[in-house]
């Protein structure tokens, strides 16, 4: 029978990192793809009206979003009537105009003319709130104004 000898370094060898960049790459990738980017977190309610005769807006130019409705469980504080919510807190009507021009600002000058206020507002709404609105955006200007709806039967609003 042969004899078993140990060694006599004892060494732990070293680790083949040659696959590690290859790894994190594809760890990189996966979380670029798989990620969403939160645009606004509803403090509002917004169960849109829906129409049959809808047209999809233009992503290649700028939107800015106003939402308005009832204010959503947690924010009861804020009252039972119709709110204005603007990106990510309550506002009120004369705020707009701060908001369309800080818009504004942060765009590049020639795109200017082609932001678009896209109005989400909720279906139980009282229309005075949105006539405000418009009245805002006209002093500042802003007059491409679009209504997000749901698409489906436009009967189904009059419930």
């Amino acid at each position: 029978m042969s004899k078993f000898t140990k060694k006599k370094g004892g060494e732990v060898p070293a680790v083949n990192t040659a696959s590690l960049p290859d790894i994190v790459f594809m760890l990189l990738f996966f979380f670029m793809v798989a990620t969403v980017m939160r645009e606004n977190s509803l403090k509002i309610q917004n169960q849109l009206p829906v129409a049959d005769q809808i047209e999809k807006l233009d992503k290649k130019n700028p939107i800015s979003y106003i939402y308005a409705g009832k204010p959503s469980r947690g924010y009861e504080k804020y009252g039972t009537e119709a709110r204005l919510q603007l990106n990510d807190k309550f506002a009120d009507i004369n705020e707009i105009a701060a908001f369309i021009n800080s818009e504004r600002n942060s765009l590049r000058e020639e795109l200017v003319p082609f932001l678009t206020v896209s109005l989400k507002v909720d279906k139980d709404a009282n229309m005075g709130i949105v006539g405000d609105i418009k009245q805002e955006l006209r002093k500042v200007n802003a007059l491409k104004i679009n209504y997000t709806t749901g698409k489906g039967d436009a009967l189904t609003n009059i419930d």
